[in-house]
Order: C-alpha cells, then structure tokens, then sequence
C-alpha cells in the first residue's frame, strides 16, 4: 500500500505530463541511446514514446542508463512508420520530424503549443523517406561545427525542452488533465509500481 507522500508525488508528477508531446522513435536500436532517450523523456514530462521497429524485438532500455525511468512512460509498439503516423494524426496530432533535409527549418521556428508528435530516426540513417512525406514540419537544430549531427537523446532533450519553454511562456503547460480518464488510468498503473 503506498503511503500518503507516495501518493502525493505521483499525483504531482503525474500532473505535470504532457499527454499531447509524444515522442516517436523509427527503428532506434543502440541500447544506450534508446535507454538515455527515456530517461530523457521522463524528464521532460513526456507521457507516451510511440516505438516504430520492423521486427518484433523488444525496445532495448538499459536500466542502469535510464535510471528505471521506463516506469513512468507509456510505450506504444509500431510495425510501420505510416500506421504509427496516421495513427497520431487520426488523434489530432501535427507531426514534426527531425531531419538534416535542406528543407528543414529550425526547431524553433514551429508552434509546440498543440497536440504534437516529435519522430527522430535512427542513430545511422535518420527518418525514413515515409516519416518526411507523412510530416507536417521537417525540423533540424542547427549546427555550427563540422560535424553535423548530435547524439540521439541530447537532440531529443534539445528540441523537448524548446518545446516546454513555448509551452510554459504561453501558459498551455499548466493545462489541467487530472480529471481525464486516461490520468487516473495511469495514476492506478504508477500506484502498483
């Protein structure tokens, strides 16, 4: 039975989550950047990772990297990138993927105060060709050395926490969900673990 405090910090934490900032992973396989992006994610009061992954092999979390912080998140399982955006779509939610293309535009060029989901791609390839059609808005944290790219979870971090700052400056982060079923669906869930 979770004492009274427990109980109180979940109800806290929980209500600080942001069920309409998702993040989508498409075919990430490197342990430690799959396991640091949790960790990341809990962080930042990212409720759902939406998992894109061809074969059935279970998502690859580290817990000494992710701190056990997969306890807190909702995992959503993927076979095709296309079912798992038009999915997201169908729910109301612009798409936003990450990409080097030359027409992308800075992160923070885009408005995170709406239902949002964020896709990174893999560690070696980057989004699919079917995530940039099926995109809303190609976005790229601009870059100033010679090496173009930064490492999985510190991109996720970046662009998560530009999006809580837009969210916090216009007040959409202190939306109220705690009478939601979904809340106190999750609630009952994070009580029992």
């Amino acid at each position: 039975m979770p004492t009274v405090r427990r109980i109180e910090k979940i109800k806290r934490v929980l209500a600080q989550r942001q069920p309409d900032l998702r993040v989508v992973l498409e075919e990430v396989t490197n342990t430690h950047n799959a396991s640091a992006v949790v960790r990341t994610c809990d962080s930042a009061g990212v409720l759902y990772i939406h998992i894109i992954s061809a074969d059935s092999k279970p998502y690859p979390v580290n817990e000494a990297i992710s701190t056990r912080a997969e306890k807190w998140i909702e995992f959503d399982y993927y076979k095709t990138t296309a079912k798992c955006l038009q999915a997201l779509k169908s729910k109301g939610f612009k798409i936003a993927a990450t990409s080097l293309r030359e027409k992308a535009i800075p992160h923070t060029q885009i408005n995170y105060c709406q239902p949002i989901s964020l896709v990174f791609g893999n560690e070696s390839q980057g989004i699919s060709e079917e995530a940039c059609t099926l995109s809303d808005f190609l976005i790229k944290i601009p870059m100033f050395g010679m090496v173009q790219s930064l490492n999985l979870s510190v991109s996720v971090g970046i662009i998560l926490y530009e999006a809580l700052k837009q969210r916090k400056e216009r007040g959409y982060r202190n939306t109220d969900w705690s009478s939601s079923p979904e809340f106190h669906r999750i609630m009952n869930k994070w009580l029992k673990s």
